[in-house]
């Protein structure tokens, strides 16, 4: 049994270590980046804890589980770059505003890459610049396919689609979590990685369980 270390839940007592101090850092800086983009409600911490679950299941441990956490906690840092009236629009995005969103990976790994532990190879920076790219190779900000997206970038694209599309926005109500399954199942091998979806079906429970009223 694995324990999440992105609980958000305040403590009686003071933190035990540094990387204790800077994942409540790191959880307080999420709530920041929610808190610009309307609607998205505890969707770093959610990411951070589905990412991390799918970790585990995965075999992933030490510093690569630390990174993976700290990743989804900061995934969408880069949209602090980008307009309110875009973050806050109340209907879909025209294809000049879809195209700024798009910026959001680029510009979240240029602020989190002068952390030299963020820097190093395949850490949070390349998770957070490359969790918009497609198992196909359909996605942004480069077309990297396959293994040639780093692998915290790959558990995290299914751990913020999950979240995502659990959400209501003003414009479409949010899926239930068995629908939002069932879409992730469907797009094994096109948008995700089948790897990372066969370990997220092995803990799906834990999931309802580790996340309030994800199962809704």
């Amino acid at each position: 049994m694995y324990t999440l270390a992105t609980d958000a839940t305040p403590r009686s007592t003071p933190p035990k270590n540094e990387h204790e101090i800077l994942h409540q850092f790191l959880i307080s800086l999420g709530k920041a980046i929610d808190a610009k983009d309307a609607g998205t409600g505890s969707h770093s911490s959610e990411v951070a804890r589905i990412a991390e679950a799918i970790g585990w299941a995965m075999g992933i441990t030490g510093k690569e589980i630390r990174w993976l956490s700290m990743a989804g906690l900061l995934h969408d840092i880069g949209k602090i770059g980008i307009p309110d009236s875009i973050l806050s629009k109340p209907g879909p995005l025209n294809d000049e505003e879809w195209e700024i969103i798009k910026t959001h990976p680029g510009k979240g790994e240029a602020i989190v890459r002068p952390v030299e532990e963020f820097g190093k190879k395949k850490s949070v920076a390349d998770i957070v610049r490359h969790h918009h790219e497609r198992f196909d190779g359909l996605g942004y900000p480069d077309g990297l396919m396959e293994e040639e997206i780093p692998l915290g970038a790959r558990i995290v694209a299914v751990a913020d689609s999950i979240s995502t599309m659990l959400q209501d926005r003003p414009y479409q109500a949010g899926r239930n979590f068995d629908e939002a399954m069932e879409e992730i199942l469907v797009c094994a091998g096109t948008r995700y990685d089948p790897d990372v979806v066969e370990a997220l079906m092995s803990v799906r429970e834990d999931i309802k369980h580790i996340l309030p009223g994800i199962d809704r």
